[in-house]
C-alpha cells in the first residue's frame, strides 16, 4: 500500500553506503496542520534507497514537495532480544505549487521496486 505526504522540505542528509550493493539516504519533511485553530507541526523522517538516493538532490530546502511512500517494517534477533524497526521508504518526490496542484516531471518520477530478500538479519 502506498501513502502520500506534503510539507517543507526541511532536511537532507548525506547517502550512506550501507553494504558494498546497498546505500540508503534520509529527508525530513515538516508537515503543518491547523487542527481546530490550534498549529500541530509534525517532522516526518522518510528514507530513499539505491537508485532514490538522488532524489531529493533535485529540491531545495523549503520546497513544498509531495512526497509517495511505502511503510516498511523489520525484525530482527539480536542478544536473545527481539527488535523492530519502521521505515518510510520514499519512492517518488513532486514540486507542489501553490494551490496544491503538483508539477511532476521527467527527472522526479521513481518507480517502486522490491527491496532485494536476501535473507539478511540486519534491519537495513
Amino acid at each position: 500500500m502506498s501513502y502520500e505526504l506534503t510539507g517543507k522540505l526541511l532536511a537532507k542528509y548525506e547517502i550512506i553506503q550501507r553494504k558494498e550493493t546497498f546505500k540508503t539516504r534520509e529527508f525530513v519533511i515538516e508537515k503543518t496542520d491547523d487542527i481546530n485553530g490550534k498549529i500541530i507541526t509534525n517532522y516526518v523522517k522518510f528514507q530513499c534507497v539505491q537508485d532514490r538516493t538522488t532524489m531529493p538532490d533535485r529540491f531545495n530546502l523549503g520546497d513544498t514537495v509531495k512526497v509517495l511512500f511505502n511503510i516498511k517494517g523489520s525484525k530482527w534477533n539480536k542478544d536473545g532480544k527481539d527488535n523492530y524497526i519502521t521505515n518510510l521508504d520514499a519512492w517518488r518526490m513532486e514540486a507542489v505549487q501553490l494551490g496544491g496542484n503538483t508539477a511532476p516531471t521527467k527527472t522526479n518520477t521513481y518507480f517502486d521496486i522490491p527491496a532485494n530478500e536476501s535473507g539478511d538479519d540486519l534491519p537495513f
